[in-house]
């Protein structure tokens, strides 16, 4: 039984956008951080946003003002929005949950976002 479901990952031309959706079960979306880490090829996993159990959302540099994280707590699923797409993005992003911060216990299967030049 997988925690956290993802979806939304793909192929898009640069400049383009994509949704990620992580679906949580009722007691980790309402106890714990919730946030996207991402691992392209040859680099290290780096936390690109998070949200809190309050709703309180962190960018990485890199992706703020690009990226939008939301959460619906009726569908305990969160979501984040990608605008204006870089290469750079490509990579594998994972969706985690944990307490009090992140990295948490909780991770996703990781969908791929692949961005073309």
């Amino acid at each position: 039984q997988v925690p956290l479901v993802e979806s939304g990952g793909g192929l898009v031309q640069a400049g383009g956008s994509l949704r990620l959706s992580c679906e949580a079960s009722g007691r980790i979306f309402s106890r714990n951080w919730m946030g996207w880490y991402r691992q392209a090829p040859g680099k290290q996993r780096e936390l690109v946003a998070r949200i809190s159990t309050g709703g309180s959302t962190f960018y990485a540099d890199s992706v703020k003002g690009r990226f939008t994280l939301t959460r619906d707590n009726a569908k305990k699923t969160m979501f984040l929005q990608m605008n204006s797409l870089k290469p750079e993005d490509t990579a594998v992003y994972y969706c985690n949950a944990g307490a009090p911060y992140l990295p948490g216990p909780f991770w996703g299967q990781g969908t791929q976002v692949t961005i073309s030049s």
